[in-house]
């Protein structure tokens, strides 16, 4: 028998959450792929040992879920100037060359799991689509920066 959620533990979850772990990863990019990361790919199920041991597991996904919905939507409804500074400098963080993750990115497109699963088709097409865009704009950035002046 399976105990109710009681959104006041999913909420504390979620402040846990956002203040011990999310606080410390830079930038909104760098949370979404965080969060997208704690899904199980071939369930679609959150797992977080940390929050599952303070809460329950049920009350862990949920939080984790929420938290992966919030991010997502304050990229997606970001201004593309926005959304290219912050591709920028989560390509920043990953220890390798922006023009390496940047290929990687426009030839893999990782950025495709990193959308949550509840989220609407018309949400998730106009992220990849503006992904697509900042990160031609990041590639134009890079290579007018490149390209010696006469």
């Amino acid at each position: 028998m399976s105990i109710p959620l009681r959104r006041i533990d999913v909420i504390k979850a979620v402040d846990d959450l956002k203040d011990r772990t999310l606080a410390s990863i830079p930038g909104e990019l760098g949370r979404l792929v965080y969060l997208a990361s704690t899904r199980d790919y071939n369930s679609g199920r959150y797992v977080h040992e940390g929050l599952a041991w303070s809460f329950t597991d049920e009350v862990a996904r949920e939080a984790l879920a929420t938290c992966h919905q919030e991010v997502f939507e304050k990229l997606l409804f970001s201004p593309l100037e926005e959304l290219t500074n912050e591709l920028a400098s989560y390509f920043r963080t990953t220890g390798e060359r922006t023009e390496e993750t940047l290929l990687a990115w426009s030839r893999l497109e990782p950025y495709r799991l990193i959308v949550p699963l509840k989220c609407s088709r018309l949400a998730a097409d106009l992220f990849v689509s503006n992904i697509k865009v900042a990160l031609a704009i990041l590639g134009d950035r890079l290579s007018q920066y490149r390209q010696p002046t006469a």
